[in-house]
C-alpha cells in the first residue's frame, strides 16, 4: 500500500522538523507510513497521486492574502502545488487534510474567500462541532467541544461551493470543513503537543503572532491546555485513508 505524505510548507527547517515529528506522533505512523516532501524547496512530483495515497499539510508563516506581487517564488510554488492537491481531493482522486495555512490555500483554490478578518491569538481556543461535524466519519470521533491550538492572521470568509462546515467558534467561524468524503481542512492545529507548540513559538517569536516579551505567558497557557482531542483527528485520518 502506498504511504501517506506530509507536505512541508515551512521555509524554516527546524520548524518543519518539529511539525513532521508532531504529525508522525499524531497519526501513529512511522516514517515509512508517513513520508515527507518539502514543497518549500522541491516541486510536487508529477507522480504524486500514484506515489502517495493521501496528504497532510501543516502551517507556514506565509499568508494567502498577501498581494501576489509580494509573494516569493517558493510561496507561489507551494500555493500552486497545494491547489492541485486540494482539487484532486475534492474530486475524490486522493485524500487530504489541510491545516492552518493549508486551509487558506485550499479555500482559495476551490473558489472560497479568505480574509484578514478572522485572526486568532497564539494559544488554546475552544472548538465546537456542528451537527454535521458530529455525524462526520472523522470528526464524529471527537468530543462535541474541545480545546485546540491556533496562531493565524487570516481565516475563511466564504466556504467553497459544496463544502460542509464541521467545526466553528466565535472568533473564527470556519474552523473545519469537508468537501466530498476525502478532502478535509482545519484552521486549528490538530497535530502538536503543548511542548511541541511552544518550541515552534520560539522559532516564530518575532513574526508577529504574539508580542515577543509575552512568550512565557503564552507558553504557560499552551502547556496547561488539554489537547487530547485534536490528535484523534489525524489518527482517524490515517486509519481511514
Amino acid at each position: 500500500m502506498a504511504p501517506l505524505v506530509y507536505l512541508c510548507v515551512r521555509p524554516q527547517v527546524d520548524a518543519a522538523d518539529g511539525e513532521y515529528s508532531s504529525f508522525l506522533a499524531a497519526t501513529q505512523l512511522d516514517r515509512a507510513g508517513l513520508e515527507r516532501w518539502d514543497l518549500a524547496r522541491e516541486p510536487l512530483p508529477a507522480d504524486a497521486f500514484d506515489r502517495w495515497r493521501g496528504f497532510v499539510v501543516g502551517g507556514s508563516p506565509f499568508n494567502t492574502t498577501e498581494p501576489d506581487s509580494a509573494k516569493t517564488d517558493p510561496q507561489r510554488q507551494i500555493e500552486a502545488a497545494l491547489g492541485r492537491v486540494a482539487r484532486a481531493a475534492a474530486d475524490g482522486e486522493t485524500a487530504a487534510m489541510f491545516t492552518c495555512f493549508g486551509i487558506g490555500v485550499a479555500t482559495r483554490a476551490l473558489g472560497g474567500d479568505v480574509t484578514r478578518g478572522y485572526p486568532e491569538d497564539t494559544g488554546p481556543t475552544g472548538i465546537r462541532l456542528t451537527d454535521e461535524g458530529r455525524r462526520d466519519p472523522l470528526f464524529g470521533a471527537l468530543a462535541g467541544t474541545f480545546t485546540a491550538l491556533t496562531a493565524h492572521k487570516e481565516g475563511t470568509a466564504r466556504l467553497p461551493e459544496g463544502a460542509v462546515l464541521l467545526a466553528t467558534n466565535e472568533d473564527c467561524p470556519v474552523q473545519a470543513y469537508r468537501i466530498g468524503d476525502r478532502m478535509y481542512a482545519t484552521q486549528f492545529h490538530p497535530e502538536p503537543t503543548g511542548v511541541a507548540f511552544t518550541q515552534r513559538m520560539a522559532i516564530y517569536r518575532n513574526d508577529g503572532y504574539f508580542e515577543a516579551n509575552d512568550y512565557d505567558r503564552v507558553a504557560a497557557r499552551v502547556l496547561a491546555a488539554d489537547l487530547e482531542e485534536p490528535v484523534k483527528l489525524l489518527h482517524r485520518f490515517a486509519q481511514t485513508f
